[in-house]
Order: C-alpha cells, then structure tokens, then sequence
C-alpha cells in the first residue's frame, strides 16, 4: 500500500448561484481519495459512516480501485451532515447545517495492510485524530501531508501543533496561515509555520491559485481561468489528493517534483468545481486530464527575452 487517506465520507447539501442539491455524497476522505486514484495509484481510505450511508457510493470508490476496508460502518448512527449556501462571488459561504453524527466519536482504525503505507495524507479531521493515524504506522512514512483549519487553530491550538510537529507537509489557506503564524505576509508565515515542523508549506489562494514553499524556494502555480464554476466545495480536498497522489505515484521527494504535484493537484481540482459535489471527479479520463495538465503548464511557462 503506498498511499493512505484519513477523511471524512459524508453527505453534503449544497446552494450556489447555479443551483441546489438534496444530499450527495462528499467529504474530504471522498474527493481525496477520488483525485489521488487518477495518479494510478490505489489509496486506503479510513473514515467512518451510518447505517443510512448507500451501498452503491461504496461501490463507486471500489470501482476507482480505493480501498475501503478501513470505512467503519455504524449502523445505529447517521453520516456525517454538512449544508451551506455560497455567496455569488463562490468564495465565501454560509454553513446552515452541521450534523456530525458518526464522526462525532470517530477513533480511527488503519487497516493492518495500510500500516505501512509510505505517504499518508490526513485530511482536515481534528489533530487528535490525525496524530493517532501516524502513531498506528508501523513503519515511518517517506512523506505525511496535513490538511487543516482554523477551526482546530481556535479550539486545539496546543494538539495541532503537536500534530505539526510530526508531518512533512501542511497544506492551508492563506487566512489560515497568516492565523497560525501570526504573520501577514505569506513568506513570513511560511518561515514560522515550517518552524513548527513541516518541510513543505502550501498555502491556498482559492481562485488566485497556490504556493508551495520550502526552505527559501517558492512556487506559485495559477488557478486555471474557467467559464464556469458550479460547486467549490471539495476542491481543496481534490487538490490535496491530486498531489498525495502524484508524490504516491513516482516516490521522489524533491522540490521540483513537488512543483509538478502541485499542478497536477491544481488540474483535478479545476475540474471537481465544473460540477456539484463528485459528479465530474467520477467520469475524469486520463486524456482529460492531461490536456487540463498541459493548459496548467502553458499558465507557467514562457520565454522571456533578454534584448535590450
């Protein structure tokens, strides 16, 4: 097993400028998942889910050949419930539902044949529980990736902290970097936040793209201009999954490789957005996605002429 994925499976209801849903299927563990499996690469997924949770989404991860032995199913309880409603510039929302059912007392449980998984991306879950994923490794991961927010930054500040301690890259927005380090320049931030651990920091920017930095190496990859956008939730997530996936795949460690993991995140996550919830995440081919790749490459990269 090269990649594990500890996030939630969950139902979403979602309003946009576009439309509505009833409840479809979403959380983090789900787009993580979904994008890392487009990397070729076959994650273990840990999570939690009810009784109510539908057999056939189930099978939908198994088709993308994902793992989901380590989804606990309880079936007196509920899945875990979010619905919000997105404000017509699609960067800000309102949460108008939070029903967190069985991941509520969520104790993760690593399938024996995942524990030694050499990449291991935790999903935004409460530091706790991602610390208790990395202390059921029976071997040390080549890289753990840490998603989080400011959530846990307010309530569990001293736990995450502790959980930063022991992952190599963490991947925020830039509100929640500036949050954490205390810093607004996002350079600065990145300098405290590596600080506390984390090698790779990789700061969000929603529509204006993502930086990655390391040491005193920066990275900036756009956002690929789109004509629509119909649901930005999940797609942290997919780009997180994206770029698990990726370093998952060819297992080289270095900055410029982590450049290209970068865009290949970026790539799945334009496309997670052109529909609601995972419906475009389920029918990507590879063809695709290496045509959105090569668009990404053309955002970056040009001749520049040195002629007085």
């Amino acid at each position: 097993m090269s990649l594990l994925v500890v996030g939630s499976v969950a139902y979403d209801a979602i309003e946009t400028p576009f439309g509505k849903t009833d409840k479809i299927l979403g959380g983090a563990g789900t787009f993580i998942s979904l994008a890392a499996s487009y990397s070729g690469v076959n994650p273990s997924v840990v999570s939690v889910v009810g009784g109510d949770f539908e057999k056939e989404h189930l099978e939908m991860l198994e088709s993308h050949k994902i793992d989901t032995k380590g989804i606990e199913i309880k079936s007196d309880e509920k899945t875990f419930f979010w619905s919000g409603k997105y404000h017509n510039d699609m960067n800000s929302r309102d949460t108008l539902i939070t029903e967190l059912n069985s991941l509520g007392t969520f104790e993760p449980v690593v399938p024996e044949g995942a524990k030694n998984a050499e990449f291991v991306m935790l999903g935004n879950l409460s530091p706790v529980v991602q610390r208790k994923v990395i202390e059921q490794m029976t071997s040390k991961p080549k890289l753990i990736i840490m998603d989080t927010m400011n959530f846990w930054m307010d309530t569990m500040l001293d736990e995450l902290k502790t959980t930063l301690a022991m992952v190599d890259v963490v991947s925020i927005n830039d509100e929640e970097a500036r949050q954490l380090s205390g810093e607004y320049s996002l350079k600065r931030a990145a300098k405290k936040i590596q600080a506390m651990g984390p090698k790779y920091i990789i700061i969000k920017k929603g529509e204006h793209g993502a930086l990655l930095f390391f040491k005193e190496k920066i990275f900036y990859a756009p956002a690929l201009p789109l004509e629509e956008v119909y649901d930005p939730t999940g797609a942290g997530d997919t780009f997180a999954g994206g770029f698990a996936g990726y370093l998952a795949k060819n297992k080289e460690i270095t900055f410029d490789n982590m450049k290209n993991a970068v865009i290949f995140g970026s790539s799945l996550a334009s496309f997670c957005v052109e529909k609601f919830g995972t419906e475009r995440l389920q029918s990507l081919t590879r063809e695709e996605i290496y045509e959105r790749v090569l668009k990404f490459a053309d955002l970056v990269s040009f001749s520049f002429s040195t002629q007085k």
